[in-house]
């Protein structure tokens, strides 16, 4: 009998909003958010806004039976469970989204949206009382800001004390679940969950990054962690985690607020990945070359490669216990690892930071037949003096700059002399650290 195929169920999630023309906030960090997190993301576009990093430039309303015309289309064919909302620009987007939640039953995350990061207003003033008075009655989740909290709630929201009296208020028109963002505040959210009377504080400290389109991540990470079946609490604590990253990870777009990269972690896994997978490639190339133990000092050798714009040797991938001659034979002592050696990250990091491609490096023996190896090989080479070293300076960031600087850019070949018990060694250096130990190959094949 054949066996049908495991099928696994994607939980299938919904953000109603409007549109970025500059990618940063509304439905496309909606959309990148539920890509991240392994749902799939549909949408109900409610506005078209023309919008960059400097604010909302123009916004064209879409009319109410377009927008439910687009929901229909999903959930006629699709089992949403869970849904967002963002920005409901008018009282007539906001009476047919209630209508619509209703009819499909759907569990309903509100990010009410009034104003953009950047700046530019998002929800007409008259629309707010449709919204209280129509959709919050239907809402599992509200996900304010101070400032969002405060229109919603009547009073003015400065204080955590003040946070609590609004998250009562705004649970008091029919919403089960407030949680006030700490952004504006003191980077504390607060969660208040009406049916039990509970308050909790999720604790946070502010992180440097770009902001655009924070709201609209935090409340897509709820959305999409509840459809996952996480509970109130631990949805709220990894939304959390997930914007922050998100904002460590936002890249300069434009000349305004910087968006937020949800998918920033995300692709920094993609490639912690491939740099270990590359990393143990180049170590078996090392370990099944005849010739490479001729290369390996006193001191061992290794090899490491860095993730794309690393800034710290935790960035930095190595072979733990360096690698060996044992016999006549090269061998990796332990395993390839981040943060395994700060000695050849600290020439990685160096020669990184002036040239991004420049991400993979080796050290080996000294000698004056291995240096004249890498002339024959026509390789750039450059060197340093320990001896000229400044106090307190690191030995390894410092000779390699100052080589680089020497040289005029970052050479193939870094050497020194060594010192008062210091080994001389020979660095090599490249893109990644495939193309190093062939190098490295290729040089210990030159010395027979």
């Amino acid at each position: 009998m054949t066996e049908k195929p495991l099928t696994v169920k994607i939980p299938i999630v919904m953000t109603i909003a409007g549109s970025d023309s500059g990618g940063g906030a509304g439905i496309a960090a909606d959309l990148k958010t539920f890509a991240a997190l392994g749902v799939h993301g549909t949408c109900a576009i409610t506005s078209i806004t023309a919008q960059n990093t400097t604010g909302v430039l123009e916004a064209f309303d879409l009319t109410p039976a377009a927008v439910a015309s687009q929901i229909e289309a999903v959930c006629a064919d699709m089992d949403v469970k869970w849904a967002k909302t963002g920005m409901l620009a008018s009282s007539e987007i906001v009476r047919e989204v209630a209508k619509d939640v209703r009819k499909h039953g759907l569990s309903l995350v509100i990010d009410p949206v009034m104003a953009a990061e950047a700046g530019g207003d998002l929800l007409r003033k008259e629309a707010i009382s449709v919204l209280i008075e129509e959709l919050l009655p239907f809402c599992k989740v509200i996900t304010p800001n101070a400032s969002e909290a405060g229109v919603l709630a009547g009073i003015e929201v400065k204080t955590p004390k003040d946070a609590k009296i609004a998250a009562r208020k705004i649970a008091g028109l029919g919403v089960e679940t407030v949680i006030v963002t700490g952004g504006h505040l003191d980077a504390t959210d607060l969660l208040y969950e009406a049916v039990s009377d509970t308050f909790t504080r999720i604790p946070g400290t502010f992180v440097k990054g770009g902001t655009h389109g924070s709201g609209c991540t935090y409340s897509a990470a709820m959305t999409a962690f509840l459809a996952c079946g996480k509970s109130m609490e631990v949805a709220a604590r990894e939304s959390k985690k997930f914007v922050v990253e998100a904002i460590l990870k936002s890249l300069p777009a434009g000349r305004g607020v910087n968006p937020v990269n949800p998918l920033g972690a995300t692709l920094e896994k993609k490639e912690r990945y491939l740099v270990l997978r590359n990393l143990k490639d180049a170590v078996l190339l090392i370990e099944e070359s005849p010739d490479f133990s001729k290369l390996i000092p006193e001191v061992g050798c290794n090899i490491g490669m860095a993730i794309p714009g690393a800034k710290s040797y935790e960035e930095v991938a190595a072979v733990e216990g360096r690698i060996v001659k044992y016999r006549i034979r090269a061998v990796p002592v332990g395993c390839v690892e981040f943060g395994a050696s700060k000695h050849v990250s600290s020439i990685i990091l160096s020669a990184l930071r002036q040239n991004p491609e420049i991400r993979a490096a080796i050290n080996v023996k000294y000698s004056e037949k291995v240096l004249a190896a890498c002339r024959e090989m026509k390789l750039g080479i450059s060197s340093f003096d320990r001896a000229e070293e400044p106090e307190n300076a690191s030995t390894m960031d410092w000779g390699t700059a100052e080589a680089i600087k020497k040289y005029g850019s970052v050479p193939k070949v870094i050497y020194d002399r060594g010192g008062t018990g210091k080994e001389p060694m020979i660095r090599l250096l490249g893109t990644n650290a495939i193309e190093v130990a062939k190098l490295a190959v290729e040089l210990a094949e030159k010395l027979q």
